[in-house]
């Protein structure tokens, strides 16, 4: 890569992955023709699919899953641990025997705006839009629109047959 980037030897790179500068990568996968901007850091045990777009200052932390064609806006923060602390109940440091990683997937298709918060133990439906903004405290359905604090449904949309590109109802 270049010496602005920071990929660890256990990160496995699909083909064609383009990579912008001030990214920080280790023990994740990241897959064929995907694209990740300007100061992302994607952690281990975390998964990228294949044809996504992760745009620049998103942080995607362990136990997150993204599927394949899902797009992540600018500054979209993941979350995986719903009680976090600092030490554990003895005062020591906590480390990551002290804690269970909590799994997030961001289903095939789907859209994340910017500045979005995901709480752990979520999944996001396939095709679904999240609004720039939200933070998700619980699972949003396949095909719908969700935003707000905490985000909620507005409304489902539907493949138009004549062009899928277009979504109406």
């Amino acid at each position: 890569m270049n010496s602005f980037n920071s990929i660890a030897d256990d990160v496995k790179l699909g083909s064609n992955v383009r990579l912008s500068k001030f990214i920080n990568l280790y023990g994740c996968e990241i897959g064929d023709d995907t694209k990740i901007g300007a100061f992302v850091e994607v952690q281990k045990n975390a998964t990228v699919g294949k044809r996504c777009k992760i745009s620049s200052h998103t942080f995607i932390c362990e136990g997150v899953v993204i599927e394949d064609n899902v797009f992540i806006g600018h500054g979209v923060t993941f979350i995986n641990d719903s009680y976090p602390r600092a030490t554990a109940a003895d005062g020591r440091l906590q480390t990551e025997a002290d804690w269970k990683v909590e799994r997030t997937v961001i289903h095939r298709g789907a859209s994340v705006g910017s500045g979005v918060t995901i709480l752990s133990n979520i999944n996001v439906g396939e095709n679904a839009i999240v609004g720039a903004g939200s933070v998700v405290t619980k699972d949003v359905p396949p095909n719908s629109i969700v935003a707000g604090n905490p985000a909620r449904i507005l409304r489902y949309i539907e493949e138009n047959k004549e062009d899928p590109h277009v979504r109406i109802k």
